[in-house]
């Protein structure tokens, strides 16, 4: 037997879900993926309906995906699933003409039938670095909070963490659109909203679109710098230029480039001591 690349890798197996209307194509990915350490498949499902139920109550970290099935499409799936407990999904399909739609929704992978072993187990490489990636960001993240939360964030103590802080979390943000790729410094936003299923990342006048939950792009950020003023809303407190109180309570903060954000009554508390 040939030696499996992946073998090496020392990281906890990844729980793995197969969805595909086609019998034979289940089994087929099953094969596959058993000649891949680190995988533990935990069921397989045959249409989109059964996929939704499955995550919500096995909670899988990896969904091979199929895209046209009957009723609900892979897609249709995806969209049902845009919640902070969304699985890694890799696109699974015969047809070439749905990667762009699939990277669009932030897919870890696009992989075409019938699935090659090579591309197959480049695709769980590239799902269990970014599994984890975000795990070892969401620990870190949630040390640090508690320490800055501890020291009632103040100044000295965001300077005196800031060098620990740069190899904490990524400095650029990988934003797809179609074809194009755009690496964002994290530094250059000013804020971020939500609309609808989308992140709207705000950056010198310009708004990139990316199909991620606030809870996973929140995780992604530095604590110490991007700032929750409301539910739907992140600001970069390095670019606030002034912060207002009106007469009925509300406060508002200024950025840089001339965006006025108003702070929810929730927040206003926090951000007036971070600030």
């Amino acid at each position: 037997m040939r030696a499996d690349p992946l073998r090496n890798v020392v990281s906890a197996p990844m729980r793995a879900l197969i969805v595909d209307d086609e019998a034979l194509a289940r089994r087929g990915l099953r094969l596959r993926l058993n000649d891949i350490a680190g995988i533990d498949i935990i069921g397989e499902c045959n249409n989109g309906r059964e996929a939704l139920a499955a995550i919500a109550s096995d909670a899988p970290d990896l969904v091979f995906l199929d895209i046209q099935m009957p009723g609900l499409s892979g897609f249709d799936v995806v969209r049902e699933l845009q919640s902070d407990s969304m699985p890694l999904i890799v696109f699974v399909t015969a047809f070439d003409q749905y990667a762009v739609n699939a990277f669009e929704v932030h897919a870890v992978d696009y992989l075409l039938k019938p699935v090659e072993q090579p591309r197959l187990e480049e695709a769980v490489r590239s799902a269990r670095s970014m599994a984890e990636a975000l795990r070892a960001v969401d620990q870190k993240g949630r040390l640090m909070n508690l320490i800055v939360s501890l020291t009632g964030h103040t100044e000295s103590t965001i300077e005196s963490l800031a060098g620990q802080r740069k190899d904490l979390y990524p400095q650029r943000l990988t934003i797809r659109d179609g074809d194009d790729i755009t690496l964002v410094p994290t530094s250059d936003i000013e804020w971020i909203d939500a609309a609808g299923d989308y992140m709207c990342v705000h950056v010198k006048n310009k708004t990139h679109v990316m199909r991620v939950t606030m809870k996973q792009l929140e995780a992604l950020l530095d604590p110490a710098l991007f700032l929750r003023v409301h539910r739907s809303t992140l600001i970069n407190a390095q670019r606030v230029v002034s912060l207002t109180a009106h007469d009925n309570g509300e406060f508002f903060v200024t950025l840089s480039q001339g965006a006025r954000l108003k702070v929810s009554r929730g927040y206003r508390d926090k951000v007036s001591r971070f600030l």
